[in-house]
């Protein structure tokens, strides 16, 4: 009970931070006892932090595709267990501010599906593909040279063959739908939107590496497509990296709001 008493007393010598988010963000609907420490920064804004966290995810893919390793297609043999990780923390650490899309197929299908204003559409995409830029000069700032250019500067170069391009086509498609239905349905679409939405958004993109990473190099991201082959000027079949993930972007907006959105989602075949 003293301690008990000790602590309400010291709680009322500091003001109290209210903390909000999403559903899995911390500090929802809490009251944490917060004081700040003299001298300490200002937070890091919105653009700030997507910004910072676009190019640390570049470099790190990049980085990845540069190791001295023997794969057959782009991510590298522990590809499938960071970007795991990568899809577990910052969706829940940065959805709060700006949605965490990191990826312009993303942000396409939550602007059709109505998470996101189409006034701010342009300026998220630019934003991704100026992050894609930073990462992958980082990535080759800090390479040497001759293994920089002999991983093509992390450029995706799983196609070499005009045969392979219908594959490597529908692989970005089916592997973007799975990616953007596992965005918009966890986070945007009411019904369905829950706090395992960081969980699922990280294991479709593993289950989308391993499944088509031989076949198209997995992408499923134009703006981490972009910036390695503008390092690199590798631009061999690149249209493919555009091309696919818009394409399920718009299957998805269609899917949600003509079929399996909710009430708010959908604009045909409205339910409860």
């Amino acid at each position: 009970m003293q301690l008990l008493g000790a602590l309400e007393r010291a709680e009322g010598q500091f003001p109290t931070v209210f903390l909000s988010g999403p559903p899995w963000g911390l500090g929802v609907g809490q009251e944490w006892c917060c004081p700040p420490l003299p001298g300490s920064p200002p937070p890091l804004g919105t653009s700030g932090k997507v910004g910072l966290i676009w190019c640390l995810f570049s470099t790190w893919a990049a980085l990845d595709r540069l190791r001295p390793l023997k794969a057959t297609w782009g991510g590298g043999g522990a590809a499938g267990t960071q970007c795991l990780g990568l899809g577990l923390t910052t969706p829940s650490a940065f959805v709060g501010d700006s949605g965490g899309h990191f990826n312009p197929a993303v942000s396409l299908a939550a602007m059709l599906v109505g998470g996101l204003h189409l006034m701010m559409l342009l300026p998220y995409w630019i934003s991704q593909l100026c992050g894609g830029l930073i990462g992958a000069a980082l990535a080759k700032a800090v390479s040497s040279e001759e293994r920089f250019w002999n991983a093509s500067g992390a450029a995706f170069v799983t196609v070499q063959e005009p045969r392979q391009v219908t594959g490597a086509v529908v692989a970005e498609i089916i592997l973007t739908t799975l990616l953007a239905l596992a965005v918009c349905m966890g986070t945007i679409n009411e019904k369905t939107q829950g706090p395992l939405a960081p969980f699922s958004i990280g294991f479709s993109v593993t289950v989308d590496i391993l499944a088509g990473g031989a076949v198209s190099g997995a992408c499923m991201n134009p703006a981490r497509a972009f910036g390695p082959a503008v390092v690199a000027n590798h631009w061999d079949f690149h249209w493919i990296y555009w091309l696919g993930p818009l394409l399920a972007s718009l299957l998805v907006g269609v899917l949600i709001r003509f079929f399996i959105g909710d009430g708010k989602t959908r604009l045909i075949l409205k339910g409860r």
